[in-house]
């Protein structure tokens, strides 16, 4: 990484009453041993809480781990908070047990990304760098 080359900042989060956040440890230290600034809200947060505390931090990315089922009540309420706070291009994105046709459905509701089960880290990391970079050009984000 160059100096003038900006570390890119990723907010991780737990939101609603699903406990299991061994997989989101993963991540993130995947995502530092990337280079990245990690930046985790830990268990039980609300969507109101993780948008907050990405607004506050300044993230490039807010990554979403939800095992609960609750997912299509949850990235949803996420994405309006955030972009309630003028964080509309803010990159979503998260992973789970999440059914294909709620994976379209998600991402067609301005949830950039889902990733399912045994999904490596390269590829998150590949993902976040690449998102951050469309960002970065005004490009839209796939």
């Amino acid at each position: 990484m160059s100096m003038t080359e900006k570390i890119i900042r990723v907010l991780l989060a737990k939101p609603g009453l699903d406990g299991h956040d061994r997989g989101i440890k993963v991540i993130a230290a995947a995502l530092r041993d990337a280079g990245m600034e990690v930046i985790y809200t830990g268990l039980r947060q609300t969507p109101t809480m993780i948008a907050e505390a990405a607004a506050q931090e300044d993230v490039d990315a807010v990554g979403v781990s939800i095992l609960s089922g609750a997912h299509m009540t949850l990235f949803p309420a996420i994405r309006a908070k955030l972009d309630e706070r003028g964080a509309t291009d803010m990159i979503l994105f998260g992973g789970g047990i999440i059914p294909d046709d709620d994976i379209k459905a998600l991402e067609s509701q301005g949830i950039h990304k889902l990733f399912g089960p045994g999904t490596s880290t390269d590829d998150i990391v590949g993902y976040i760098r690449s998102a951050v970079a469309q960002k970065a050009q005004d490009e839209p984000i796939i």
